[in-house]
């Protein structure tokens, strides 16, 4: 599966939002960050490798509705969420075999109560 952009994907993402009830991954960027840069080709090669969850790439400047109240202070910053919730929030190296361990165990971790809220809000109602 595809890495989704909400700024240049919309319309694709909210229908994957819709019909997908699996895992959501979204990494929080700004396009001046190199380190972000360096982690997106890591984050595009996991997305094709596991295609029953959603992979989602937010720059903070271009779409900064999907950030919610929220506050990015570091790079990259993670969410990771499914239907029941946030299972993580926050900032993480960006080793994308770290990322990898923590959505293989997400199911095992308890809901959140922080992050930008549940990205099902922009999925279509079609």
């Amino acid at each position: 599966m595809k890495l989704f952009n909400p700024a240049t994907d919309l319309d694709a993402l909210r229908e994957r939002l819709a019909q997908d009830g699996g895992l959501r991954v979204a990494c929080y960027c700004a396009a001046w960050c190199r380190t972000c840069d360096a982690y997106r080709p890591a984050l595009e090669s996991l997305a094709a490798r596991l295609p029953a969850w959603t992979f989602i790439w937010i720059d903070i400047e271009d779409s900064p509705e999907w950030l919610g109240d929220e506050d990015v202070e570091d790079f990259p910053t993670l969410l990771v969420q499914d239907r029941q919730g946030t299972r993580f929030w926050g900032t993480q190296l960006p080793h994308i075999e770290q990322l990898e361990r923590l959505i293989n165990g997400a199911g095992t971790l308890p809901v959140l109560h922080a992050g930008p809220g549940l990205l099902d809000r922009f999925a279509s109602r079609t």
